[in-house]
């Protein structure tokens, strides 16, 4: 039986209560210590972080945007080269591109899973230096053709929407990923931080190196660089948060394959849909609509109306985005990814969504469509 309780697009404070004590004794140990940057509990951090994904190394950042910028960088790359990257993404794609000197390339997306698309960028090929992959809403770009297009050039994995999820088994499938533990993610911090992994030695050093200040030794700065550490209070969080996350992962979905069932049948949205080979992690579960944007805002209104906290991600893909006018894009330029920015409604999904929660939301759903 549902009730007319509020549903939350993401309950944060559901998973503090889960790890609270643990936090708090954690953050005892840091105050005490008084070691808030880098440190024993960031150390701690990395090497389980790597060890969750399948890497041979973990590299702590200050947020996801950095976390990106850091791995380009050290990938040293042609100043003002291009670099390939869906144009349905956050805009912390784009902007880590260019803040490494470097340019984006826009292309679109597959219609059926969103997910870049490796014919738009077989387009593109003779004008990129490297490939920026997105794994989008909790599931992997399709990296087998995109890593035989890609040949000798590096490929960068934007990983910031999927940890723990995995393709063929794997999670790592490029040179370099980048992570963000933004508060909502699947592992998310009380604040900003990211993280880069990756299999190769000298990669990791670099990384390490560039965020922070260049420096391996006080005051010696081996190369330009920047300030992008993790604190020790995030990897608090970050620890105890991640000893749970496969657990989380799999109430994730559980969750969507229940919203699956509930929207069977109902005209007019359409379920999103998994790739071949994917294991899913459902960071965002986000609907279609159809019938463009004025609809789905309706819908969205109707939803919010009626206390359940459905939203709208990247209603403006990055080409149509002010800041990047200057790369020429106009409007008709990447059609699918213009279409999914006026059809996607993302409806609330986090891992202590009870089931009755979920009735209510497709319950609210179905009255405003009738509508």
């Amino acid at each position: 039986m549902t009730t007319d309780q509020p549903v939350p697009l993401v309950d944060l404070a559901a998973a503090h209560a889960e790890i609270e004590a643990e936090v708090r004794a954690g953050f005892d140990r840091v105050l005490a210590s008084g070691g808030y940057v880098k440190g024993p509990e960031v150390a701690g951090f990395e090497e389980e972080y790597a060890a969750f994904s399948g890497a041979r190394h973990c590299v702590g950042a200050a947020n996801g945007t950095d976390a990106l910028e850091l791995a380009l960088r050290a990938l040293d790359l042609p100043p003002g080269g291009g670099v390939v990257l869906p144009a349905n993404t956050f805009v912390a794609t784009a902007e880590a591109v260019q803040r490494a000197g470097l340019r984006p390339v826009l292309v679109d997306a597959d219609p059926e899973h969103l997910l870049i698309d490796p014919a738009r960028v077989a387009e593109v090929l003779a004008d990129a230096v490297a490939l920026l992959p997105v794994h989008l809403t909790g599931q992997l770009a399709p990296m087998a053709p995109l890593l035989e297009l890609a040949g000798g050039r590096p490929v960068v994995e934007d990983a910031a929407q999927s940890q723990g999820a995995r393709q063929d088994g794997r999670a790592l499938h490029g040179r370099i990923a980048a992570t963000s533990f933004y508060p909502g993610k699947n592992l998310g911090a009380y604040g900003d931080a990211g993280a880069v992994v990756t299999d190769d030695d000298d990669l990791a050093a670099a990384v390490r190196l560039i965020g922070d200040h260049g420096s391996a030794r006080k005051y010696a700065h081996e190369r330009f660089g920047f300030n992008s550490r993790m604190d020790a209070l995030q990897a608090v969080v970050l620890r105890a948060k991640l000893r749970r996350l496969a657990g989380w992962n799999e109430a994730r979905r559980a969750a969507a394959a229940r919203y699956d069932r509930l929207l069977a049948g109902l005209d007019g949205v359409s379920a999103p849909r998994t790739a071949p080979g994917n294991e899913h992690v459902w960071h965002l579960y986000a609907v279609r609509v159809g019938a463009g944007r004025g609809r789905r805002d309706a819908l969205l209104a109707a939803l919010n109306a009626a206390g359940i906290g459905a939203g709208v991600h990247y209603p403006v893909p990055v080409h149509l985005q002010p800041a990047f006018r200057h790369l020429g894009h106009g409007e008709g330029a990447f059609p699918v990814a213009e279409r999914a920015a006026g059809e996607l409604l993302t409806l609330p999904l986090y891992p202590q969504i009870t089931a009755g929660q979920q009735e209510r939301v497709v319950e609210a759903l179905a009255k405003a469509l009738a509508a």
